[in-house]
């Protein structure tokens, strides 16, 4: 059996006393593409994860090995490719160009950094097609300033240069939360183009559950760094399970004036996480006496998703990326067959 694309073996982050991320464990592998969603409030570890699979911080804890290879141990062209290889796409569609170039040189640094385009005409032919792969108008785009184009324009350029360079994995931070969300269709249509053609499995971090519903085919939620439900985009929104997973979707404001915010569920009171036991029990409207003794384990609670609960308590299991992605491929693949129709 060939290794895991990526790999995270209980994966810690701490910034002195403050744990970012907690024993996370999760594998994609080469022969799958899954957009995966990562979603929790602010402080739920959603960018420490986006960090660490990005290489920019080094895990407390754990291990995070691509290709079979540690991470901390790749160097010289191990680590070259692999720098062109995990790509990445940010929150703040203006702040990633320095405003002294034009957006040519966002796109065309890479080619010369990676040797990919072997001449001058080559990139800019490049560079074309990479627009209009991602709804964009070269002559319209190319040779402006950041400050010239829309919000909107500049993070499909980002994903046009992410799609220039042939990643084999994408890590999307918060790509759409700070564009108008007529343009969030737009962006998001070219993610799920470079993973539909290219085939390139996505780490989809956001706080916004909607947008998690429409573009993923699995779904993570977080909870203080804790993964605390996994499970196919329509089990985990559709029907959530774990209490602070209901409390989200519940938190949702559905553009319907009849549907009262918090109507089913009430919407998050302000955090009191326990010291013992379940860290989401201060503030769990479901909590039970069996919450305080310790922290619950993921558990399998339906073939669509695991839950860390006590109130789900069956099987326990260590999650398992690549297991659920098989498991869950039908999802992909149902998504696309509804697409076509």
């Amino acid at each position: 059996m060939s290794a895991p694309l990526i790999e995270l073996d209980a994966v810690a982050k701490r910034y002195g006393r403050t744990v970012a991320l907690d024993r996370l464990s999760l594998r994609l592998d080469d022969d799958r593409a899954p957009i995966v969603a990562v979603a929790g409030e602010s402080g739920s570890g959603k960018t420490t994860l986006a960090s660490l699979l990005l290489g920019f911080v080094e895990p407390s804890e754990g291990a995070i090995r691509y290709r079979g290879e540690q991470l901390a141990s790749l160097d010289g062209a191990a680590r070259r490719a692999y720098r062109r290889e995990v790509q990445a796409v940010f929150q703040d569609p203006f702040a990633v160009y320095n405003p002294f170039y034009r957006v040519d040189h966002a796109l065309t640094e890479p080619l010369k950094l990676f040797g990919i385009a072997r001449s001058t005409a080559a990139a800019r032919t490049m560079l074309e097609e990479a627009c209009q792969r991602v709804g964009l108008h070269p002559e319209d785009t190319l040779g402006r300033f950041p400050h010239q184009l829309s919000g909107g324009q500049r993070q499909r350029l980002m994903v046009a240069r992410a799609m220039l360079l042939k990643p084999r994995l994408l890590v999307a931070d918060e790509p759409v939360s700070m564009i108008d969300a007529s343009l969030r269709a737009l962006v998001l249509g070219s993610l799920r183009a470079l993973n539909r053609e290219q085939g390139v499995p996505i780490i989809y971090i956001t706080h916004d559950l909607t947008t998690a519903y429409h573009i993923a085919d699995i779904v993570l939620i977080l909870y203080r760094g804790r993964l605390v439900e996994a499970g196919t985009a329509e089990a985990v929104i559709e029907s959530p399970q774990h209490p602070y997973t209901r409390l989200l979707v519940g938190s949702i404001p559905w553009p319907d004036l009849a549907i009262r915010w918090g109507q089913d569920e009430p919407i998050l009171k302000e955090d009191t996480a326990a010291r013992d036991g379940c860290a989401f029990r201060g503030r769990c409207p479901r909590a039970v006496e069996a919450c305080r003794a310790a922290e619950p384990s993921l558990h399998v609670a339906d073939r669509d998703r695991v839950v860390r609960c006590v109130l789900h308590a069956g099987e326990g299991t260590e999650f398992d990326m690549a297991g659920l992605s098989r498991r869950l491929g039908f999802a992909a693949d149902q998504r696309e067959s509804e697409e076509a129709q």
